[in-house]
């Protein structure tokens, strides 16, 4: 079963452009064959029905223009309602069937004719193909249509019944239609052909953005553009968007990931070096043991918090919500009882449409530093706001985070360097600065702001966190 299904796969059409191509081209192709074929239909039941309205036309004439002399004898028109029937077998042939003989057209001499009867007045019959046999002796069928009359013009003359038939060859109809359906398939195959180059012509045009968008990608590949452009379709923005997302998150964790570990390098090198000191001045055992523990207690703590930078830094870039109460509960349950003493009470306003869209890690590390900073620098108020931000059209909204506290807040001339602080361990600012670091690389991953101002609400520091919509 497999082998047999490898050469389909391998005739599949692998290109985008080919299999619209390809369907398209087909449904085209099957639509002008059902067009084809139905106005083929549609002229066969038109012809038929009109040679029965023709036949019966041309008996009505000759029942018009026919006259009878008073010894009986027939006086057929001067002029035929068709050239054909003057000549001899042209295939369209009259008969007027009378009581004491017949009269038929000159196209009726020679060809074998099926017999008529005699119909009454008034009375109509129409039916076909009957045998026949033509000039040449070759078989055939003809169509007829007859009709009967009574002749009462004749004074002092009974009424005369006649019979008038209108006979065509059955082959007529066939030479039509095959010279109809020589011009249709002829003229269809033509549109079709001019279809189909419009068809290909206008889908490379149509595909012309994807076609820009996977060179674009592979220059990004290549190291020759830093990231998509942003000239594309409305139907195209999503994808170049979400991937100069990921472009630019991939490139900022490796950025992070750099700064962690030269950080660490850095962070290490002062604890090494006394180390290296106290080793070289061969100090005594319980001094250097104590030298020793508080040293290796340092880089032990050093290299904790900047793996837990480095963990923070990354997350991903489609990410389901986040409910924000479950984890500010569980956070401020945990804060409450270490500064239980100083009885600082945590409020909540959480609307419940308000979700964080990333990795739940980073909404934990995100509020514990917040509100731990909160809980350190406040008298007794500590205040969570969370509520939906910025949204655009089809993207999910942003968020809105701020935390504030009674405390004695910031100077309006310490904010900028707060603001300002790098990345680096060794340049943060203490007091409100604890934790302050991680929370700026995070807030700067998921492309948000960090504005650190005096509350209005509660008169101390307000941290307020700005994410923007997502893709």
């Amino acid at each position: 079963m497999a082998h047999g299904r490898e050469p389909l796969l391998r005739w599949r059409p692998r290109s985008l452009q080919s299999r619209q191509l390809w369907a398209a081209s087909i449904g085209l192709v099957a639509f002008l064959a059902l067009t084809g074929y139905a106005l083929d239909k549609a002229f066969f039941d038109v012809a038929s029905q009109g040679r029965a309205e023709r036949l019966k036309s041309y008996a009505l004439y000759y029942a018009g223009h026919t006259d009878f002399a008073r010894d009986g004898s027939l006086i057929p028109p001067d002029v035929p309602p068709d050239g054909r029937f003057d000549r001899p077998g042209s295939g369209l042939y009259a008969v007027i069937e009378l009581p004491n003989g017949q009269w038929s057209s000159l196209s009726a001499q020679g060809p074998v004719l099926p017999d008529g009867e005699m119909l009454g007045g008034r009375q109509e019959r129409a039916d076909g193909p009957l045998p026949m046999t033509r000039s040449d002796g070759l078989p055939g069928e003809v169509y007829r249509y007859g009709i009967g009359l009574v002749d009462a013009t004749r004074s002092n003359a009974p009424e005369f019944p006649y019979t008038i038939y209108v006979m065509e060859d059955a082959g007529t109809l066939p030479r039509q239609v095959s010279v109809f359906r020589q011009a249709l398939w002829g003229y269809l195959g033509i549109a079709a052909a001019v279809l189909l180059f419009l068809q290909a012509v206008i889908l490379r045009w149509s595909l012309l953005p994807l076609r820009r968008v996977v060179v674009e990608l592979k220059r990004v590949q290549r190291g020759q553009l830093a990231r998509m452009s942003e000239h594309h379709p409305r139907e195209l923005e999503p994808l170049t968007e979400s991937i100069n997302a990921l472009v630019e998150s991939e490139r900022e964790n490796l950025e992070r990931q750099r700064n962690t570990l030269a950080d660490l390098a850095h962070s290490l090198k002062t604890p090494l070096a006394v180390l290296r000191t106290r080793l070289d001045s061969d100090p005594s055992d319980a001094g250097l043991r104590e030298e020793l523990d508080i040293q290796l207690r340092r880089m032990n703590d050093l290299v904790g918090y900047q793996l837990a930078r480095a963990a923070s830094g990354g997350h991903k870039l489609f990410a389901a919500p986040v409910p924000i109460e479950p984890h500010a509960e569980q956070i401020v349950r945990g804060l409450e009882k270490i500064y239980a003493a100083k009885g600082t009470v945590c409020e909540f306003d959480i609307d419940p449409e308000a979700c964080f869209h990333g990795e739940p890690g980073d909404l934990q590390e995100l509020l514990g530093n917040l509100l731990e900073n909160a809980f350190k620098w406040a008298k007794s108020r500590v205040l969570l706001t969370a509520r939906p931000g910025e949204s655009a059209p089809g993207r999910r909204p942003g968020l809105l985070l701020a935390v504030d506290d009674d405390g004695p807040g910031i100077p309006p001339e310490q904010v900028a360097v707060v603001l300002q602080r790098g990345v680096r361990g060794d340049e943060r600012v203490h007091g409100h600065g604890i934790g302050l670091a991680i929370v700026q690389d995070m807030v700067r991953s998921y492309r948000g702001e960090l504005d650190v101002s005096r509350s209005p609400e509660l008169g101390g520091a307000r941290f307020e966190v700005r994410l923007p919509p997502g893709l």
